[in-house]
């Protein structure tokens, strides 16, 4: 073996230029002349020690841009396709989504369809359920004077529903990140690597964006019960969506019976619908998680000040890493803003307020139905606080906090209201669009009484 591998005539491989696999398409367009280039070319990139990568990335002395409208890939052929591809699908793409979702949710394996008495025997249980969340709440189910139904899907199929679903949210967001920020066009004009890793980043945008929301969602698929795990909002459809695999696999690991655990979750999904079926309550949350979504601005240098200041202490470096990249303002680039910030406390009064309520009533329906309801509803809070990778990345994409905390502050309000007013005064929740407590109120039921007139 020589010294020099690379100069190894016996590793020679004569068969890598075998005219018969020779590709002449890939060096279509580029001239091989020895003659020194005409001055068209010259005038169009001209050279300059100012720009390494002029020449390279079609770019001019100044670093002026980043190739043919910001692809920093333009002048080169195979690169330029590629790009291209990345560009198709406007600020998100919604292919690279839809496979890190479905990839996510079932870990490449694939799914069984669910039996057909699967889902008779959920929709038997949900006309049960929807009776008594009725009775209870005063609130209708109904969605253009169609009953409640329920469709039972997989957790890929929860994953592809739920994208379509959040379609307008990621949109707003996509749109909010797809703005130009400080490293665009006021990125330092003489800096022509800066300009490159400019284009590269706007052209891989779209897809990295996909990548994050699509596994996001993913994730969340492989848990979820149903189509309300997460309070938002979805289009409105007499259809809810279960996961019947998740539920009787939770019911089977924590020893609960499946048909009580499978009545409970019809009644977690209509009571959760009833109340965002209300259309004020519906308007305010769909704003409240637009307006955030929509704050969210650009900021090229978010990975590399969080990368700086990441300290690993006594804990496990990888584990810090993934923490670190598991924050959308570092793996999207993106800033919270003061606009973002100074709405949440609404945003986090609301969502404690409709948590407080749906387990309320779950609690009282499920008292009337299941002999073990306690043992259902203390597990099944339990896995709903416990912290995990893709509900912190949910709490910081979207301003949703489902914490321990929040659970408590929802759950204190709706008891401090029941002991100075009654199911009576309760009732008047959702009544007005007016009617939903504010920050302060949430925390001081008396308040939220005083100003409705109530008690």
């Amino acid at each position: 073996m020589s010294d020099n591998p690379g100069n190894d005539e016996s590793e020679f491989d004569e068969s890598a230029f075998d005219e018969s696999t020779f590709d002449e398409s890939a060096f279509e367009g580029i001239d091989f002349d020895d003659s020194p280039p005409d001055s068209t070319i010259d005038d169009a990139h001209p050279a300059s020690t100012d720009n390494p990568f002029g020449a390279l990335f079609g770019m001019g002395a100044a670093g002026a841009g980043a190739g043919a409208a910001g692809n920093p890939f333009a002048g080169i052929p195979m690169f330029s396709e590629i790009a291209k591809m990345m560009h198709t699908q406007g600020p998100l793409n919604w292919d690279v989504a839809r496979q890190m979702a479905m990839s996510a949710a079932t870990g490449g394996h694939t799914e069984a369809n669910v039996d057909p008495l699967v889902r008779i025997a959920f929709n038997d249980l949900a006309r049960i359920a929807d009776m008594h969340i009725q009775n209870l709440t005063g609130l209708d189910t109904t969605v253009d004077g169609r009953n409640i139904e329920i469709a039972t899907t997989t957790p890929g199929g929860w994953a592809q529903r739920t994208l379509d679903a959040y379609k307008p949210l990621m949109t707003e967001l996509a749109t909010s990140l797809g703005q130009r920020g400080p490293t665009g066009d006021d990125a330092e004009p003489g800096d022509p690597f800066a300009a490159m890793l400019t284009g590269i980043g706007q052209m891989m945008g779209p897809s990295m964006l996909g990548m994050a929301v699509g596994g996001m969602v993913g994730q969340l698929g492989a848990r979820a019960f149903g189509q309300y795990d997460l309070p938002i909002p979805r289009p409105r459809s007499h259809e809810l969506l279960v996961v019947p695999a998740t539920i009787d696999g939770f019911a089977k690991a924590w020893s609960l019976a499946v048909d009580e655990l499978r009545l409970w979750a019809c009644l977690q999904e209509i009571a959760s619908h009833a109340v965002l079926n209300v259309a004020h309550v519906r308007a305010e949350l769909e704003r409240l998680l637009r307006t955030h979504v929509a704050g969210f601005r650009p900021d090229a240098s978010a990975l590399m000040d969080k990368l700086e200041g990441l300290e690993f202490g006594d804990g496990d470096p990888a584990s810090a890493l993934q923490r670190t990249l598991g924050d959308p303002e570092v793996l999207l680039g993106a800033v919270q803003t003061p606009e973002q910030i100074a709405q949440l406390p609404r945003l986090d009064a609301i969502v404690a307020t409709i948590i407080g309520y749906v387990d309320h009533v779950v609690d009282r329906a499920a008292g009337m139905l299941l002999g073990s309801h306690r043992q259902i509803g203390e597990a099944v809070r339990r896995r709903r606080v416990e912290s995990s990778p893709e509900d912190i990345f949910v709490e910081r994409l979207l301003g949703l906090r489902l914490s321990r905390q929040q659970v408590e502050r929802g759950r204190t309000f709706v008891d401090g209201v029941l002991e100075r007013a009654g199911e009576d005064g309760l009732s008047r929740l959702f009544a007005a669009a007016g009617s939903l407590p504010t920050p302060a109120e949430i925390d001081a039921p008396g308040l939220w009484l005083a100003r409705l007139d109530i008690g």
